[in-house]
């Protein structure tokens, strides 16, 4: 191990590893690294449940280096399939962000099981929907104005966090929808209702706010719906405190009621019972009287 020591010999070993390192390693990994690829890139934006068109798309070569095995390289993948996560343009597309049915066509309607309600309520104003910008799967708080006629504007506890699921416009078209107008050209409508997914004690107040006060939509969360799920779960949380409280006091009423039953039964009396206890006394008193008579007509 003494050549080890050599200055020479350390500085030729240094040398030579370097060469390798130039010459064979680096261009290896450029190489690798220089591998490019085409892919399917978003060209326009294109919101939740819409079409999506050549015209969306092109075809772009990139860097195959650390892409996504599954990322979508041919048009004919992509082409009549609809947006199920936004996509904004410039972006490369997953399999997961787009699906074989189309989202706008009232298939959230479909996932009801019984548990939840969908109701929809007005948008009074611009200002009460979020200008326009709700979207499914935000969450909202609903405030009410003047809620049952106390004068004070509130969020009701029952709708802290509530799931939007669709806005539409008035003619019926859920937002993401195109219309084409008469001379061509495309126009989205401004919702006029938002639809949301509740509970049926949620529902009812919601009815009740739609027909007579006055309701806004504040923005809570817009994002993965993990996050969104926390969120309708603490809702849930709260609704079930709300019911257990609700139950405790109707089976307090219940049985204060059943109690002032039972006093008021056992504060009555048995009419037949006064009747007979009447005619007892008469009895004894007539034979009193008969006997009283009879002893003075002896004396006599």
């Amino acid at each position: 191990m003494n050549f080890l020591k050599n200055r020479t010999v350390l500085g030729v070993i240094c040398i030579a590893i370097a060469l390798v390192i130039c010459f064979l390693i680096t261009p290896l990994f450029n190489a690798s690294a220089s591998k490019t690829t085409e892919i399917i890139r978003m060209k326009n934006d294109v919101k939740v449940g819409q079409e999506i068109t050549e015209k969306d798309i092109e075809t772009v070569e990139v860097g195959a280096y650390n892409l996504p095995s599954d990322v979508i390289k041919t048009s004919d993948e992509i082409v009549g399939k609809y947006v199920a996560s936004e996509l904004v343009k410039g972006e490369y597309v997953l399999p997961s962000k787009i699906s074989d049915t189309p989202a706008n066509e009232n298939n959230y309607l479909y996932g009801l099981t019984g548990e939840k309600r969908a109701i929809s309520i007005t948008i009074p104003s611009f200002a009460a929907g979020l200008s326009g910008k709700l979207q499914s799967g935000d969450i909202v708080s609903v405030i009410a104005c003047d809620y049952r006629d106390s004068g004070e504007t509130v969020v009701p506890d029952e709708l802290q966090y509530v799931e939007v699921i669709a806005a539409t416009d008035k003619s019926g078209s859920d937002k993401g929808d195109v219309v084409v107008t008469a001379d061509g050209e495309e126009e989205a409508e401004l919702p006029s209702t938002i639809t949301l997914l509740v509970s049926p004690m949620q529902a009812n107040i919601l009815a009740e706010l739609e027909a007579d006060g006055d309701i806004h939509a504040a923005l809570v969360y817009r994002g993965t719906a993990e996050n969104a799920a926390e969120f309708i779960k603490a809702q849930e949380t709260v609704l079930s405190e709300i019911e257990e409280k609700i139950l405790a006091e109707k089976e307090k009423e219940e049985a204060e009621n059943t109690a002032n039953t039972e006093n008021t039964e056992e504060s009555e009396e048995d009419p037949t019972e006064n009747i007979l206890t009447e005619t007892d006394d008469t009895t004894e008193n007539n034979n009193a009287d008969t006997e009283e008579n009879t002893d003075a007509e002896l004396f006599e």
